[in-house]
């Protein structure tokens, strides 16, 4: 996405507003689809564990990586057995693959990637992410509940539990659809999903659901992962290429480091020329690093995220267990 085209979206649409017969007939296209599914004219498929399904309603980053893994963390601890599916953005399989963190992320995606490498869950991709989940559950009959990262708009798998992330800096921008806006369906359609906010700001007060608060780890080294002595307070080159970089960007000026940013789109395929003019550290997102291991100079580090969310969503999170 454009930088000029994101002003817009979280901003005064200007001239985006000549698009808005385009926004019309793509509300009425998405509207009809959700309903094929509501009315049963299409059928869901019901899978024989529970779904949880974590998504957002507009484009950009929300935090969704962050959020799989700490549903991760928190079913393992409670004695669940969790697998992921995934769209597998970014990569070049369509069919269901499976997914470990040697994976190559050209050809399944980065944040599949990254959440194998953390979590090391059974995890598959696919477009279909019913097939990928039956592959999954195919070939891993211990997993008993399955997290799909993204997927709100796939209505064809049936699920427990809706999860929808907001950018609590971006909100819902304009509040218009594609293409005059962010926004992938009306805000309505989240009303029945688990509201979360994703933020760095410790004083950040949610206008609803709940709060999600993303908390830097020590940076760790691209090459190999193992402890760096990058300090807070160094001048680095930041490279982010996730969905806003100005959080990631906004996170290391919090910890205290001087930085020369380098924004990438998200899902940006690195080479060796995006860091040969580099004349300080490279310090980059934890979905960056997982692409260039092989890339990025030899003193280049990454910062690892984790979540923190509040007792009362993970009270949400098993009542829908229960239920399903």
């Amino acid at each position: 996405m454009s930088r000029f085209l994101l002003q817009r979206w979280y901003g005064r649409p200007g001239w985006l507003w000549l698009l808005w017969p385009l926004e019309v007939l793509y509300g009425w296209i998405v509207l009809f689809r959700r309903q094929l599914y509501l009315r049963a004219w299409r059928a869901s498929r019901r899978l024989p564990v529970p779904v949880l399904v974590v998504g957002n309603i507009s484009l950009g980053g929300t935090g969704k990586t962050p959020m799989v893994l700490a549903l991760i963390e928190h079913l393992r601890a409670q004695g669940w057995t969790p697998g992921v599916i995934s769209r597998g953005y970014g990569g070049r399989q369509s069919l269901p693959t499976a997914v470990d963190g040697q994976s190559d992320p050209a050809q399944v995606g980065d944040e599949p990637v990254l959440l194998a490498r953390r979590s090391a869950v059974p995890l598959f991709i696919g477009r279909d992410r019913v097939a990928a989940a039956e592959q999954l559950l195919r070939r891993h009959p211990q997993v008993d509940v399955l997290i799909s990262d993204d997927g709100l708009q796939h209505y064809r798998l049936a699920r427990d539990l809706e999860i929808v992330l907001y950018d609590g800096q971006r909100g819902l921008g304009n509040g218009h659809l594609l293409p005059v806006g962010p926004l992938r369906e009306a805000p309505r359609r989240a009303h029945a999903c688990v509201k979360v906010w994703t933020t760095i700001d410790p004083d950040f007060i949610a206008p609803s659901g709940y709060v999600m608060r993303l908390q830097a780890l020590p940076p760790r080294r691209v090459r190999d992962d193992g402890e760096c002595a990058l300090a807070a307070g160094s001048v680095v080159a930041a490279f982010a290429g996730i969905g806003h970089p100005q959080r990631f960007f906004s996170s290391l000026k919090t910890l205290g480091y001087a930085l020369e940013e380098h924004p990438r789109p998200d899902h940006h395929v690195y080479t060796a020329a995006d860091f040969a003019a580099i004349d300080k550290p490279v310090l980059m997102t934890e979905k960056d690093a997982v692409k260039c291991r092989t890339l990025a100079p030899e003193d280049s580090a990454y910062l690892p995220v984790t979540a923190a969310l509040p007792l009362a969503f993970w009270q949400d999170v098993e009542q829908a267990l229960k239920r399903g």
